[in-house]
């Protein structure tokens, strides 16, 4: 860090930009900014808050909900898959990034202001809300591949800072989640439910819990987070320079780019077979991510207030991942960073597997009767209880950081001209298949009547897409 501090960086296609004390440069800490601000859309509208409210409240019918939930990821999965690449190919063509990505920011606020009016009855339809839930997740995707695209000149050409911008990133995107999560727990959710010393009486702010504000205003937040994070990003964080096309000339450009980088699959081999590899494994973190909490929730029985605290864990130690990447990248290089980051997924899924309220890890049988509680606490009182967790925990620090590591790879594989068209194929490999995952879930547990059952696939993709990365050459840990 002493060397990157010593000058200026010079990002390809931008401006110096004077590093701070802290050892990166402005536009760095501004990219890291907007990385983390935007995650509290896939924190709280995605997974924890809204999600569930959307299916226990809206729909009505927790079946029902899961069903249109599913329909919904799956409508702009394929959205994402079907633009992402185009869109990539073309803002590569037109050089500046910034523009479109306002765009993407302009869109995304004010829908997640309007999912404030998303209530069961004198609101948003029901429709209108799954049609804000879609533009969404395809803005989202959009919103990445064209941040992606940036981190490399965010980077400018110091060697490894790549790879610590990106987990950093992916750390105080995590942090940032713990600290909202926390946040409207203690402020929104337990007031009113629980007479703990601390806890508000009421929720903050006059929320009403009768008409699921505290659940509502995690759309008004998210999007407030969002543009505040966005604002250092578009003043600091270097772009690439203007290529002179216009709009549509770009489009035409990508267009034939994209035909280029498909049809000379021999000159990109490497790309080519790490993208492969990832829309194996990234399926199988898709499915642990999607399904994990539904898995939690049945094998150890947990009702609302283990699995929120058991998403600030898992939150929190998403934070180690990221912290911990950078490390995975210098000393494995990210190739490897991103085998063992698998790895160590696909074995704490097969321990999670063996567990359940009344057995440790498929051997020890345990009758919570006939054992005292390991602590008084309020939750998590039973040692599979507190071995789950700690399971699960570890997941959240593979999966984070294969996440952060994946992203490194791609920058050390691609070329630095072709970096946003690439990052669009990036995004359909996480995308063109991710219903793959959650299909074969389904028809495992279908067959085997069992959630354990279900998870057999998951496994298998992890297992695949471990095995192909062997094929991948580059990636190497730099000298």
């Amino acid at each position: 860090m002493s060397e990157v501090s010593a000058a200026a960086a010079v990002p390809a296609g931008g401006e110096p930009v004077a590093p701070l004390k802290s050892g990166l440069p402005r536009g760095a800490l501004a990219w890291i900014l907007q990385q983390g601000a935007r995650d509290p859309y896939v924190i709280l509208i995605t997974i924890y808050i809204f999600s569930p409210y959307f299916s226990r409240v809206l729909v009505g019918d927790p079946v029902k909900g899961q069903a249109l939930v599913a329909n919904i990821s799956t409508i702009y999965g394929v959205l994402t898959a079907l633009t992402a690449p185009l869109l990539g190919a073309m803002i590569e063509q037109y050089g500046p990034r910034k523009p479109m990505l306002g765009m993407v920011t302009a869109i995304m606020v004010p829908a997640l202001v309007a999912l404030w009016w998303a209530m069961p009855a004198g609101g948003l339809p029901l429709m209108a809300t799954s049609g804000l839930l879609i533009v969404l997740g395809v803005a989202y995707n959009w919103g990445d591949v064209i941040s992606n695209s940036l981190l490399g000149r965010a980077a400018g050409e110091v060697p490894g800072r790549a790879a610590l911008i990106s987990g950093l990133g992916y750390a105080l995107a995590n942090g940032l989640s713990v600290a909202l999560l926390v946040f409207m727990l203690w402020g929104m959710v337990l007031p009113g439910q629980v007479d703990w010393p601390g806890v508000p009486h009421a929720p903050l702010f006059g929320l009403d819990a009768s008409r699921n504000e505290p659940s509502r205003i995690s759309g008004p937040m998210s999007g407030a987070i969002l543009l505040l994070g966005a604002i250092p990003f578009f003043l600091w964080t270097p772009d690439a320079a203007r290529t002179g096309r216009s709009w549509m000339a770009s489009l035409r450009a990508g267009i034939a780019l994209l035909r280029d980088i498909f049809g000379d699959l021999k000159g990109h081999r490497d790309i080519a077979v790490f993208l492969g590899g990832r829309l194996l494994y990234n399926d199988g973190m898709t499915a642990l991510l999607v399904f994990g909490g539904l898995l939690a929730a049945g094998l150890m029985k947990w009702g609302a207030l283990e699995m929120l605290a058991y998403g600030i864990a898992l939150s929190v130690f998403g934070v180690v991942g990221g912290l911990v990447a950078p490390w995975f990248d210098r000393t494995l290089g990210p190739r490897k960073a991103v085998q063992l980051e698998i790895a160590g997924s696909l074995a704490v899924l097969v321990a999670t597997l063996g567990m359940g309220r009344d057995k440790i890890l498929y051997l020890w049988s345990y009758d919570p009767a006939a054992h005292a509680p390991v602590w008084n606490g309020p939750l998590f009182r039973t040692a599979p209880e507190l071995i789950y967790l700690g399971l699960g925990l570890l997941i959240a620090v593979f999966v984070t950081a294969q996440y952060a590591s994946s992203r490194t790879l791609l920058i050390r594989l691609c070329p630095p001209d072709k970096t946003a068209a690439f990052f669009g194929l990036y995004a359909l490999s996480g995308t063109a298949t991710m219903w793959l995952g959650s299909l074969l879930v389904a028809l495992a547990t279908a067959v085997f009547k069992s959630q354990v059952g279900g998870f057999l696939p998951v496994a298998a993709l992890l297992l695949m897409g471990f095995c192909v990365l062997f094929l991948v050459k580059g990636g190497e840990r730099e000298a």
